[in-house]
């Protein structure tokens, strides 16, 4: 597994290789956090509520909540901000008040948002590979718009995130290896048909993080 340093962040003929020398970036205002945290939540709650009308999971602690939620008959946004409560103490302890207010107002968004989705929308019938893909897509863009706005959807999200400030290692291959033990897991709910189809959208959702976040590279 191949890491990336500070060093990938500014390539091309001519570019800088001193951090010193590269040009600074503006930080988001809170209007633009806040207003990302809301776009990047109702876009993974809108993935999770595509995979759900088709019994399908996902990786990470949403993955979990889906299946918990499958096994048990629970809602899914009780059950995924109760799986993220410990995690998010590991936030704080790790990462500051600052961004764990902002993970735990990102969990309790996409937990509200994921309620809103089937009154808004009545009964989908999509197909399942369209729907599975489909939704791990979204979740990772919408997980990628939240890690941009310095905050995360607790759970697995903050493990691979301080790996990746800590250890080099890119936030989406260690969320990939979480999230396969996830999908195996799944086994025990889900048919194995609905399986092999989620752990190809997890594919496609680490995919889009692993390409798009990586050290140094988003400045703002």
């Amino acid at each position: 597994m191949s890491g990336s340093g500070p060093d990938d962040a500014v390539s091309g003929p001519g570019a800088s290789r001193d951090p010193a020398q590269r040009p600074s970036a503006p930080r988001h205002t809170r209007f633009e956090d806040a207003t990302g945290l809301l776009v990047g939540t109702f876009v993974v709650s809108f993935g999770l509520h595509l995979l759900h009308t088709v019994g399908a999971v996902t990786g990470g602690t949403a993955g979990l909540a889906l299946l918990v939620g499958y096994a048990a008959g629970l809602p899914f946004g009780v059950v995924f901000v109760g799986v993220n409560l410990p995690f998010l103490v590991l936030a704080w302890w790790k990462k500051g008040w600052a961004f764990t207010l902002r993970t735990l107002i990102a969990v309790a968004l996409v937990s509200v948002f994921a309620s809103v989705h089937p009154a808004g929308l009545g009964g989908l019938d999509p197909d399942p590979r369209y729907a599975i893909l489909a939704g791990n897509l979204l979740i990772g863009i919408g997980v990628l718009i939240v890690f941009r706005h310095s905050a995360s959807l607790g759970g697995f999200n903050v493990l691979a995130l301080l790996a990746q400030e800590r250890l080099g290692w890119r936030a989406g291959h260690v969320q990939l290896g979480f999230d396969v033990a996830v999908v195996l897991l799944a086994l025990t709910v889900v048919p194995p048909v609905g399986v092999v189809l989620s752990a190809l959208g997890v594919v496609v959702l680490n995919t889009v993080l692993a390409m798009n976040h990586r050290p140094g590279r988003y400045l703002g």
